[in-house]
C-alpha cells in the first residue's frame, strides 16, 4: 500500500510541472483592428475550451509580426501582409483568418454620405480641401492619417488605391495608431480618415459609402465593396508553445470559431476564398493607374 501511495505521489509531483506550463497564458500583441475584428472574443472561447488565459497586448501590425520574431510573444495579430526582405519580419509566418474592409469615416454631424475613390486620392494628395466639394458644409477638411508607412491601414490603403506603398499623404494631424485617429474623428466635425470596419463600427462615427456601396457583410464578402484585406495571426514555428498556437489556430477556421467571428460582423477567411483573386485584380489595377499618372 505504501508503495502504491509513494507511486501516486511520484506521479502527481511529475504531472504538476506540466500542468502548471499548460496553464500559462499565451501572450498575443499586434493591430487594434485584429483584436477588435476577432482575437478578444477568440481568446475568451479558448479559454473556456482549453484552460488557458491569452493576454492580448496592442503595439500595431510591425509589433504584431516582429514581437513574435524576436520570442517577446507568443502570438501576434496583423492587418498586412509581411514586408518584403525585411529582416526583423522574416522569421514569422502569417495565417489569414478573416477579411477587413477599408472605410471613410467621418464626424457623425457631418452631412455627406458618399464618397469616391477619386475624391479619396484628391483629399490626401491635398487637392480637395474643402467640404464643399462633396456636397458637405463650406469647411476645411481635417484628414487624419496614420504615422509612418508600414501600418496596416496605411500600408494596404496606398496599395489598393496608388498601386504605391511609398506614397507620401498630405495633412498634418499624424497620429501614432487607429485608435487615437477613431477618437479625433470622433471629436472634430471636420475630420476624415480611413480604418478597418470592424473597429470603426465600434465608434460613435459616421461610416460613408464607398462609390455607393455600403461596407456590410455580404459586400465584403463578395467583393463588391472595394476596398478589403486579410487579417491575419502571426507565429513562429519554432516557438516552445507552437502546439498550443497551432489549437488556437485550428480553433479559429473551425466551425465553432468561424461562427464567433461571423457574429463580430466579421467575414470570415475561409468563407470568402474568391476574394483572394479578386484583390490580385485589385493591385494590378492599382498599379496600372499609378503607371499612368506618373509623368
Amino acid at each position: 500500500m505504501r508503495k502504491l501511495l509513494f507511486a501516486c505521489a511520484v506521479a502527481v509531483g511529475l504531472y504538476l510541472p506540466l500542468a502548471a506550463h499548460a496553464e500559462e497564458p499565451l501572450v498575443w500583441a499586434g493591430c487594434g483592428i485584429t483584436k477588435k475584428a476577432f482575437m478578444a472574443e477568440l481568446a475568451k472561447a479558448y479559454q473556456r475550451l482549453y484552460g488557458t488565459e491569452i493576454i492580448l497586448e496592442g503595439g500595431g501590425a510591425a509589433k504584431g509580426i516582429r514581437r513574435v520574431a524576436d520570442g517577446s510573444v507568443d502570438m501576434g495579430g496583423s492587418c498586412r501582409p509581411k514586408l518584403p526582405g525585411h529582416p526583423a519580419e522574416r522569421k514569422t509566418r502569417l495565417n489569414p483568418v478573416a477579411w477587413d474592409a477599408l472605410v471613410v469615416i467621418v464626424n457623425e454631424t457631418n452631412p455627406v454620405e458618399n464618397i469616391t475613390l477619386d475624391q479619396i486620392r484628391a483629399i490626401y494628395e491635398g487637392r480637395l480641401t474643402n467640404w464643399s466639394a462633396l456636397g458637405g458644409a463650406d469647411a476645411p477638411i481635417a484628414l487624419t492619417i496614420r504615422r509612418g508607412k508600414e501600418s496596416g491601414v496605411g500600408r494596404t490603403l496606398r496599395e489598393l488605391v496608388w498601386g504605391d506603398v511609398d506614397k507620401n499623404f498630405v495633412s498634418d494631424l499624424v497620429f501614432p495608431s487607429s485608435g487615437p485617429l477613431e477618437a479625433a474623428v470622433e471629436t472634430n466635425p471636420n475630420a476624415i480618415g480611413i480604418t478597418g470596419i470592424s473597429s470603426a463600427r465600434k465608434r460613435n462615427v459616421k461610416i460613408l459609402q464607398l462609390e455607393g456601396r455600403e461596407p456590410s457583410y455580404e459586400n465584403i464578402k463578395s467583393g463588391d465593396y472595394l476596398l478589403y484585406r486579410p487579417l491575419y495571426l502571426a507565429y513562429d514555428p519554432g516557438s516552445p508553445r507552437y502546439r498550443e498556437i497551432r489549437r488556437f489556430i485550428d480553433l479559429a477556421h473551425s466551425r465553432q470559431g468561424r461562427e464567433i467571428i461571423r457574429q463580430q460582423g466579421v467575414v470570415p477567411y475561409l468563407d470568402a476564398i474568391p476574394l483572394i483573386r479578386k484583390q490580385r485584380e485589385q493591385w494590378r489595377k492599382s498599379r496600372e493607374l499609378a503607371r499612368e499618372e506618373k509623368p
